[in-house]
This record gives C-alpha cells, sequence and structure tokens, in this order.
C-alpha cells in the first residue's frame, strides 16, 4: 500500500508513526475495538432478520422475547464498543498533538535570532496552534471513521456475496464509475482544504503583527492602510472557503446520487 503514495507522503506518515508508536498499546485497544464495533454493525442485518423471522414472523411469545432479548445485547454491545473506540481514538490524536507542539516549541526556542527575522513569529503561533488543532481532527476523527468504513465495506462486500453472488457481480462492476467522481472531488477538496488552512494563517498572523506594534501603527496613522490590508486577506481566506465549500458540496451530492 505503501508504494502507491509518494516520497513525502510516505516520509509523513513515518514520522506521525514515531509520535504514535510509544502509546501503541492504546492504539491496538482502538483497533480492536475499531473491528468490534463495525462487526456489531454488520450483524445489526441479522440481528432484525431474527427479531422478524423468528420473533414476528412466528407470533411466539418466547421466540420474540428471545429475539428482543439477543438484539439489546447486540445495541449494548455497540454502545459499550464505541465508547472505547472514541475515547481511545480522541485520547491518541489529543496526546499526538501535544507532543507534536512540545517537540516543535522545544526546536523553536533553540533556533538562531535570524530565523525569527525573516519569520513572523505570529505565523509561526497559528501553525503550532491551529495547524496541530486539524492534526488532532485528523488522527482523534477522521482517521478512525475511515478505517471503521474501510472494514465494513469488506464485512458488508463478504455478505453481498454470501448472499447474492450475481447481484455482486453487478455492484462490483459499477464500482469503478461510481469511485472516479468521488476521488476527483476528493483530491480537489484537499487541496482547497490546504489552502483555506494557509488563509486562515495568514489572517491570524496579519493580526498577530498589527496588534502587536499597535502603538507604531496609531503613531504614523496606518490604520486605514492596515484595514485594507487585513480586508483583503480576511476576503482571500473566505474566497478560498467559498471554493473549497462548493467542491465539498459537489462532492457530497455526487455520493448521494451514486
Amino acid at each position: 500500500m505503501l508504494s502507491i503514495l509518494s516520497s513525502r507522503q510516505r516520509n509523513a506518515l513515518r514520522m506521525a508513526w514515531r509520535f504514535i508508536a510509544p502509546y501503541r498499546g492504546r492504539v491496538f485497544g482502538a483497533l480492536l475495538a475499531l473491528m468490534f464495533t463495525a462487526a456489531i454493525t454488520l450483524s445489526m442485518g441479522q440481528g432484525i432478520k431474527l427479531l422478524v423471522d423468528q420473533g414476528l414472523a412466528t407470533q411466539s411469545p418466547a421466540a420474540l422475547q428471545h429475539s428482543i432479548g439477543l438484539f439489546f445485547v447486540l445495541v449494548l454491545a455497540l454502545a459499550i464498543g464505541t465508547f472505547t473506540r472514541f475515547y481511545l481514538v480522541s485520547w491518541i490524536g489529543e496526546r499526538f498533538v501535544a507532543d507534536i507542539r512540545k517537540r516543535v516549541f522545544n526546536h523553536l526556542i533553540e533556533l538562531h535570532p535570524g530565523f525569527y527575522e525573516s519569520n513572523r513569529s505570529s505565523e509561526i503561533q497559528s501553525r503550532l496552534t491551529a495547524d496541530t488543532t486539524l492534526l488532532q481532527s485528523v488522527i482523534g476523527s477522521s482517521l478512525s471513521m475511515a478505517l471503521r468504513n474501510l472494514i465494513m465495506l469488506v464485512g458488508g462486500s463478504v455478505l453481498l456475496v454470501v448472499t447474492n453472488a450475481k447481484l455482486s457481480g453487478i455492484v462490483l462492476m459499477a464500482l469503478p464509475l461510481v469511485v472516479a467522481p468521488i476521488l476527483i472531488f476528493g483530491r480537489r477538496v484537499r487541496a482547497l482544504s490546504r489552502q483555506s488552512q494557509d488563509r486562515v494563517a495568514d489572517v491570524g498572523s496579519y493580526v498577530g503583527e498589527v496588534l502587536g506594534q499597535i502603538k507604531t501603527v496609531q503613531a504614523y496613522n496606518h490604520q486605514a492602510e492596515d484595514k485594507r490590508r487585513f480586508g483583503l486577506s480576511a476576503e482571500a481566506a473566505f474566497d478560498t472557503a467559498r471554493q473549497r465549500i462548493a467542491q465539498r458540496a459537489w462532492l457530497i451530492t455526487v455520493v448521494i446520487v451514486l
């Protein structure tokens, strides 16, 4: 799987793993909870089938009670597994971000002062806070959801083949037509999300720069020019966000239609 990734992506994954590796026990527990909840979700269909066939169709109170009890056990197991998965994955995400922030700050504080003459401290601050928060969202939410959906895709495909092999063949033949548009729009959304994050960082950096030197700004009566520049920066951030929202809306529409 790593062979299909670019060298930059592989290096990013290796770096991320170095931060996650010390907590591999919790990662293993989160993966177990993830597979457990995915299996329970896939079993819900069989639980409903059992409830209808043996409980409602037979009109047997004992069979109905047994089916309802089994279904309740599945729901309870799903709730416990979801709690475990959410807690462990969120903990890993927060720990991952905290370690990155400490590592970056420890590196920044040792750099030569000349570095800060060519790089604005407000922009560095924005990167250290806003960008790492985005990483927490990816590690603590998006990644686990992607893995869960992948497991459910594999499990659902197996159940589909077992249930109706002919229908499974038709679905597999149509799969490329469904996946291709999603990949195209997904890449656009990813690129625009990166640009949007950069524009937001520019806004925060400009605010920090102006307010940090507010006495100088007011002394030279520079407020009007700073208002104009900040307006341009804010509008650039909005324009990029608007494009990202439009592409994401198209992506959601394509997913629903297909």
